[in-house]
């Protein structure tokens, strides 16, 4: 590939790269799922970008492996039904939406108990999934202290949806 075109393409990956994945999360719920397929499509994009470059629609294309990718994905991953004889026993928490919902509320009420520290610990890794190396640079802190702040939030968090009335869930470590 000519130098103005390698340096087209990385243009193109660098402004396009954020909505890109947004939209390959969305496509799949998994966010190294969602990077693989973007690094996948992009590949792809890179081979043939001469001839995408002059008609003017680099991000549908890609847009377009995206989808085709995931699809690809789902489809070989798929399992057939499998017949039985007896029917399975009434589901728990996952067939009942409300109790996903009362669940879900429960957690969010026990997060915002945590000390302000340590749930922006546990949001960046686990909301924003973000490395222990890079929630450390953004909260100006060691690994070590992302790494205990989130053994022992993830702590205060078991143990405030095991008993609710637990008094442990608001002190400061």
């Amino acid at each position: 590939m000519e130098a103005s075109a390698e340096a087209e393409f990385r243009d193109f990956v660098r402004s396009r790269w954020q909505p890109l994945l947004r939209t390959a999360y969305l496509l799949t719920g998994d966010h190294g799922r969602a990077e693989e397929l973007v690094q996948t499509a992009l590949l792809r994009t890179h081979r043939h970008w001469r001839r995408i470059e002059r008609s003017d629609a680099p991000e549908v294309y890609v847009r377009k492996i995206l989808v085709n990718l995931h699809n690809t994905w789902w489809r070989r991953s798929r399992r057939p039904e499998q017949p039985t004889d007896v029917l399975p026993e009434p589901g728990g928490p996952d067939d009942d939406a409300y109790a996903v919902y009362e669940l879900r509320d429960e957690l969010w009420r026990a997060v915002l108990q945590l000390p302000p520290r340590m749930r922006a610990v546990l949001v960046l890794r686990y909301f924003e999934d973000l490395p222990e190396a890079e929630v450390a640079g953004i909260l100006d802190c060691s690994t070590g202290s992302v790494k205990s702040q989130t053994s022992r939030g993830l702590e205060r968090l078991r143990a405030a949806l095991a008993d609710p009335a637990s008094p442990g869930i608001g002190s400061r470590s």
